[in-house]
Order: C-alpha cells, then sequence, then structure tokens
C-alpha cells in the first residue's frame, strides 16, 4: 500500500526545547491510527507536520506524495481535513450547523458571499446523515453542546472529501455520554472504506474507537512503540510512554488502563 505520511529523522527544536526527536514514522493507504501519550510528549506537535502547518527543522517528511518544503503548502493543505478546538472556535456562534459544514468547500468560516450547489448542500446532508446529526442542520453553532460541535466540526473536515484527516484530541471535553456517541460516529467512519486515513492524537486508551488498526505511542518527543495495535497496545509498552506502571485490559475491542497498586514490604519481614 502506498506511504500517505512518510516522515524520516524528523525534529522539531526551539530554543532550550526539543519538541520532536529523530521521529521516523509511515502510514499507508487504509490505515487508521492513534497516537497516544502524556501532555508534552509531542503529540500536537507531530499533528502539525503531518497537517502541512509547520515545518520540521530538520529531516524529511511527504504527505500524499508530497515533499514538505517543496510543494504549495495551500494546496496540499485542502486535502487535508484538520479537526481541532482552534477549528471549532472559528466558526461564528451565529452560523447555521449546515452552513458551518457546507463553507468548507471555500475553506471559510462564517459564510460570506459564495455560492453554492446543490450538489454542495446534498455532500453536506450526507454527511450530517452518516454522523448522526441530521437533526442539528438548522440549529446556530452557539447553541450546540460540546460533543454536537465536536460532530459537527468533523463533518466539516470530511466535506471536502479528504485523503487524509487528523482529529486532535476529539474526545476532550466531553463528559461520558457525549464521548460514547463521538467514538460510535467515529467507529462508523474508520470502518468506511470511503472514509480517509485517519490519524488521532488523544491522552486516553477508552476513547480508541473500534476499526483503527495501529497506534503510535510518544514520550518527551520520541516514539517508544509503534505499530499494529493488537501487538503494540501492550501494558508495557503505555506504561514507559506514560511513566508509570499500568494495567492494561481489553474487552469487546476497547481499552481501558488503570495504574498498578503499590507493593510493599510485609512489616518484620526478613
Amino acid at each position: 500500500m502506498p506511504a500517505v505520511v512518510d516522515l524520516k529523522n524528523v525534529s522539531v527544536v526551539r530554543p532550550a526545547k526539543i519538541l520532536l526527536d529523530r521521529i521516523s514514522w509511515t502510514v499507508r493507504s487504509g490505515e487508521r491510527w492513534v497516537i497516544l501519550g502524556p501532555n508534552g510528549a509531542g503529540k500536537s506537535t507531530l499533528l502539525q507536520i503531518v497537517a502541512a502547518a509547520m515545518h520540521p527543522s530538520s529531516g524529511k517528511v511527504r504527505i500524499l506524495g508530497e515533499r514538505l518544503g517543496r510543494v504549495d503548502v495551500f494546496d496540499l493543505r485542502t486535502r487535508i481535513g484538520l479537526t481541532s478546538t482552534a477549528v471549532a472556535d472559528s466558526i461564528p456562534a451565529s452560523e447555521s450547523v449546515r452552513d458551518a459544514i457546507v463553507s468548507a468547500a471555500y475553506a471559510v468560516a462564517g459564510r460570506w458571499h459564495e455560492d453554492y450547489d446543490q450538489e454542495d448542500f446534498d455532500r453536506a446532508g450526507q454527511i450530517m446523515g452518516e454522523l448522526g446529526i441530521s437533526a442539528l442542520s438548522d440549529r446556530t453553532f452557539g447553541t450546540l453542546s460540546e460533543g454536537e460541535r465536536k460532530r459537527v466540526t468533523i463533518a466539516r473536515a470530511l466535506m471536502t472529501d479528504p485523503e487524509l484527516l487528523l482529529l486532535d484530541e476529539p474526545g476532550g471535553g466531553l463528559d461520558l455520554g457525549a464521548r460514547e456517541d463521538l467514538i460510535l460516529s467515529l467507529e462508523a467512519l474508520a470502518g468506511s472504506q470511503e472514509a480517509p486515513v485517519l490519524v488521532m492524537v488523544s491522552h486516553h486508551v477508552d476513547e480508541i474507537p473500534l476499526g483503527f488498526t495501529h497506534v503510535l505511542m510518544m514520550r518527551d518527543g520520541r516514539i517508544v512503540a509503534s505499530g499494529p495495535i493488537d501487538k503494540t497496545m501492550t501494558s508495557q509498552n503505555l506504561g514507559y510512554a506514560f511513566g508509570m506502571r499500568l494495567i492494561l485490559s481489553e474487552a469487546d475491542g476497547r481499552y481501558t488502563a488503570r495504574r498498578a497498586a503499590y507493593t510493599h514490604r510485609a512489616s518484620g519481614a526478613a
């Protein structure tokens, strides 16, 4: 399968701080990746590189067959869908959900005087149906719950039929019910043969939807484990990434993790 993302010895260095340290990573067509790690591990920086929103200090980056540094990044970004808190914050509170989604066709947030045809609205309606948010179509973005906002931004990212979809902590700030609704939407997306390659950043293993195929674990700007999720998702790898002893459990394809109990030497032991 062709490489959709190909990083070789990529580093991002800032004064007194190495954000990414010699990252080599390949994502191929048809794969669904989750990037795990604690705060400060470099997950969001890595996602910015893959989104063509940041250039590395050193190393080689190819995204969708194009070499970063030798391609017009504005053209490249039209082939990449991105959801993040920043994207959600850019959508006017008074914008209807339908317009918030369809306006992605012009890469704008907030409809002005763009012309859209029926095909655009049909495409938006199809995506809303697939994500279970058709009933929100006429609501304004500012009236939505956090979980509804997350699913609308995913729909917006899918509007342009991207080849690569990047999800930056989609479950962040959601209550249990909203998070489970979102995970179900992502499971449906991951299971679709027409879906783009997916890369999701998360702090929590219980947010990984069914259908995700690979995992990348990071710590201190480095990769500590990478590969197929069924082989790489282990207590040892996860514990090393988060710097503590963890017990990982799996049931019906969903994961949970908890900190291992401390052990104490028995009183009076020789």
